[in-house]
């Protein structure tokens, strides 16, 4: 591996993405060229006393693939045994033993359960792809919640709407949804709305709303919140705003407030740093190419006057012309790369 990687170096490539590419840290690589150039681990140097032996090895895989058993995995297998006055070894001692085996595949008839990554989606401008959750918010009472819901626009991190209700609801999501495509005068068919797979998400009431405007509905796999990544990072931002309350909410009529005060300074004042540093409302108004023009020009102008300090290309204003929602990781690493 360290041929590989000074090889690619030398033809030009810079060592963290090579590291990168074949599952390496660079700080490994540095540590291997420190070391000896052979492998210096040695290994334990005696076998646990504990160690099955090679009769009582045989004699778990024989009990594992007996007609009774051969069907059911480790944990169904361990319990029987017990039931029927015998133990063998544990769980992860016959997960070990089948592993080295070659043994441990799927055991019994039904098919095996893929977590298959979410559907990626492209916003190449404002009304194409949004995203929404629901986070709590607290109250004097240990245990007793509020509920705000939040939807954005991925493509200019615009909040779209929101709302702050007492209990998380399809009917309420449904309702907000509903009236923002209202407000704005927004014909929602063929918008994809993402969101995670909690019970108001999936709600009947949520999906028949959303069927009959036409809106292509997208959710998370099941208990991975990496999955709807722009409202997670939405909801960190609004928690970890120095303004956002020690203490919590007194009522809803507080709440309320204070969400519609970080609503205003996040769309219209927040630069945010995934967009070149412009404010949502500007980029969801379509005057970001403008602004960041103006931007290049400030710089080209600077570097012109002083060409001394610069020993580059100024800085990158280009418009962010595409946001992905859950590319795959190759697409990842090159959208990295592009930033």
């Amino acid at each position: 591996m360290r041929t590989l990687i000074a090889e690619a170096v030398a033809a030009g490539a810079r060592q963290a993405p090579a590291c990168q590419l074949l599952g390496l840290s660079v700080r490994t690589l540095e540590r291997w060229r420190a070391g000896p150039a052979d492998d210096a681990r040695q290994g334990p140097r005696r076998a646990p006393p504990n160690t099955l032996t090679d009769a009582e090895r045989c004699l778990v895989l024989a009990t594992v693939n007996a007609a009774a058993f051969r069907d059911l995995s480790p944990h169904q297998i361990v319990p029987r045994l017990a039931d029927a006055g015998r133990y063998l070894a544990s769980e992860s001692t016959i997960y070990r033993i089948l592993r080295a085996e070659a043994q441990l595949t799927h055991r019994g008839r039904a098919k095996v359960a893929v977590r298959r990554p979410p559907r990626a989606h492209v916003a190449t401008g404002p009304d194409q792809v949004w995203s929404w959750d629901i986070t709590y918010l607290t109250t004097p009472v240990r245990g007793q919640f509020l509920y705000l819901y939040l939807v954005m626009d991925i493509w200019s991190r615009k909040v779209m709407g929101w709302a702050v209700h007492t209990e998380e609801s399809a009917a309420r999501a449904a309702r907000l949804f509903t009236e923002i495509c209202q407000r704005r005068q927004l014909d929602p068919a063929g918008i994809v709305l993402h969101a995670d797979n909690g019970g108001p998400m999936k709600g009947a009431t949520m999906v028949a709303t959303l069927e009959r405007l036409g809106v292509l509905p997208s959710f998370s796999r099941p208990g991975i919140s990496n999955d709807n990544p722009f409202s997670e990072a939405l909801f960190r931002t609004l928690k970890y705003r120095p303004a956002y309350p020690e203490r919590p909410f007194m009522n809803l009529g507080a709440a309320r407030t204070w969400v519609e005060d970080f609503i205003r300074w996040y769309n219209h004042e927040h630069r945010h740093s995934a967009i070149r540093f412009v404010t949502p409302a500007e980029r969801h108004a379509g005057r970001e190419t403008a602004i960041l023009a103006a931007r290049h020009t400030v710089y080209a102008t600077a570097r012109a006057r002083r060409p001394a300090r610069w020993s580059g290309a100024t800085r990158n204003w280009t418009p962010v012309a595409e946001v992905r929602l859950n590319p795959d990781d190759q697409t990842a690493r090159e959208q990295k790369r592009v930033a």
